[in-house]
């Protein structure tokens, strides 16, 4: 199976290239790898095309955007810009982030997991980051959740669920409709993926109210988006984050801001969520 790997990148010049070594020393190489450069004023390009000279498949594509780090909406656009350069001679697209580094047999084993059977739309690792020295698990979510930093998608899925969301939730939504149209997603935790940057790190103040926007638009309704965010402010060892998020999602509400999925498709969200919770408690 082809893989193409799409990888939103800004100001990576330090981590890009330890990257680009990790998949360039892939058991099975990628067929291309295109780095979008988003508004860069490092020496981010330079550092790719180093090793686009060796390595023929690798591409950089330059794009400037607003220099605020927001979750969601500026990653995904960045990876839009640089799928459209691409063709459909692939049978998995891949979005990852520009901080990461893949063991050797990270991508054998993904192409592996989607030959197994032809309904899995999904599949992933596990982010580790450093802690004093030792690689531990990130433990942000639950471990049948596909972090948003190391997305592999089947062709067909990719297509049904309608590409990506350019808004917070997006790496939440694509699971959601990827059990809405019976495909499977799968986590394998033998994959450790080093995180060099742990996640949020660089999103400013006003990011904050975002998570709960991203619930509400999820279709998750209030009662779910309330149980999501003690959890997650409880994950993130924040308790107050909590407010923020209920905050954000009466502010969408308010607002009436648009749902990235249909009526149909957030009914079938809240029911999911419901009976995950269910079983959870059971």
């Amino acid at each position: 199976m082809k893989y193409y790997i799409v990888i939103p990148a800004h100001n990576e010049q330090d981590l890009i290239g330890l990257t680009l070594q990790s998949l360039v020393s892939q058991t099975v190489l990628p067929s291309k790898v295109v780095v979008v450069n988003d508004n860069s004023t490092d020496k981010t390009e330079e550092v790719v095309l180093e090793f686009a000279k060796e390595n023929p498949y690798i591409s950089v594509v330059n794009k400037t955007s607003d220099a605020i780090h927001m979750p969601g909406s500026k990653v995904i656009q960045a990876f839009q810009k640089g799928f459209e350069t691409l063709d459909s001679d692939y049978d998995i697209i891949v979005k990852i982030d520009g901080d990461l580094i893949f063991p050797p047999n990270y991508f054998e084993t993904i192409i592996k997991h989607f030959e197994s059977d032809t309904k899995i739309g999904m599949v992933g690792g596990f982010c580790y980051i450093d802690k004093n020295g030792e690689w531990v698990l990130e433990n942000l979510t639950d471990k049948d959740h596909i972090r948003g930093a190391l997305k592999a998608y089947r062709k067909e899925t990719f297509q049904q669920i309608g590409g990506l969301r350019p808004a917070m939730g997006w790496d939440t939504v694509d699971e959601l409709l990827c059990k809405y149209y019976d495909w499977k997603v799968v986590t394998d935790e033998s994959l450790h993926v080093k995180h060099l940057k742990p996640t949020g790190a660089n999103y400013n103040k006003t990011a904050r109210y975002k998570q709960g926007e991203a619930f509400y638009t999820l279709g998750y309704g209030f009662w779910i988006t309330a149980i999501a965010s003690a959890k997650l402010a409880m994950m993130k060892k924040k308790p107050f984050l909590f407010l923020d998020y209920i905050r954000g999602f009466w502010k969408a509400k308010k607002a009436k801001t648009p749902l990235l999925v249909t009526p149909e498709q957030a009914k079938f969200i809240r029911n999911y969520r419901f009976q995950k919770m269910k079983e959870k408690l059971i």
